[in-house]
């Protein structure tokens, strides 16, 4: 499910992009309310999405997805030039983050949130290791 709503807030991530664009500053009314209610819509999935994931898979799965399909909406609504260069690298992009989703996220940081805390709380582990190796070398 973390997924799913991770895609889902890169799809609102390329509408408030565009809304963006077609905002003029915010001078357009009705693109400036689709930007602000994208805008908070894909911000409460990332960060749903976040507390299931990874937050630097999740973050560049987020800007990567959003990206590609912001770039992707402007070359098929002819407001930006189609180039192969430019679906190359959107092909890259789509690749990599197959390769997140894909390849294990290994362990957790010293930063990482302590997810399998008895209490049930969610905050961060920050406690450092002190101990000294006195092996004999």
């Amino acid at each position: 499910m973390p997924w799913i709503v991770l895609l889902l807030s890169s799809v609102f991530e390329a509408v408030w992009a565009t809304a963006l664009g077609y905002s003029q500053g915010f001078t357009q009314f009705w693109p400036t309310v689709v930007y602000v209610f994208a805008s908070i819509a894909s911000m409460l999935g990332l960060g749903w999405a976040a507390k299931h994931l990874p937050i630097g898979t999740a973050y560049a799965v987020w800007t990567g997805v959003g990206a590609a399909l912001t770039v992707t909406w402007a070359m098929i609504t002819g407001t930006e030039p189609f180039s192969l260069g430019k679906a190359a690298c959107m092909v890259g992009i789509i690749g990599a983050v197959i390769g997140l989703k894909l390849l294990p996220s290994g362990e957790k940081s010293a930063y990482a949130v302590d997810r399998d805390a008895s209490d049930g709380s969610r905050e961060p582990d920050l406690t450092v290791d002190t101990t000294v190796n006195e092996t004999a070398g």
